[in-house]
């Protein structure tokens, strides 16, 4: 259950609990899968990043990464991806102007 007054500490057995369940049931390394369950789980689509999916010549990315940035200070990350085995997931500091993830991320305009 989402605790939205809670901490990123609070809401990371959820965070963690999608992004297993997508995994298990697609083992996809599409974005747009673990935003969208993210976002069904309670999830606020608009603190959310994600990396591409497709490398720069359409193949399959080795390893994803998608995030939620919680209150001032904290982001819950995922990892996906055949190079990384089982999904893993964590809480990070949030990095400058509120992101989460370092790099270029594609825009969630779904």
């Amino acid at each position: 259950m989402l605790h939205p007054d809670g901490t990123a500490e609070d809401n990371l057995p959820l965070f963690e609990a999608v992004t297993v369940k997508v995994w298990a049931e697609s083992g996809s390394s599409s974005g747009r899968a673990y935003i969208d369950a993210l976002v069904a789980a309670g999830f606020a689509k608009d603190d959310m990043q994600v990396t591409q999916d497709l490398t720069t010549v359409g193949n399959a990315v080795e390893s994803m990464q998608f995030s939620v940035r919680w209150g001032d200070d904290a982001c819950l990350v995922g990892q996906v991806g055949p190079s990384t085995g089982e999904p893993v997931t964590m809480v990070m500091d949030q990095l400058a102007e509120g992101r989460c993830l370092v790099g270029e991320t594609r825009p969630i305009d779904w």
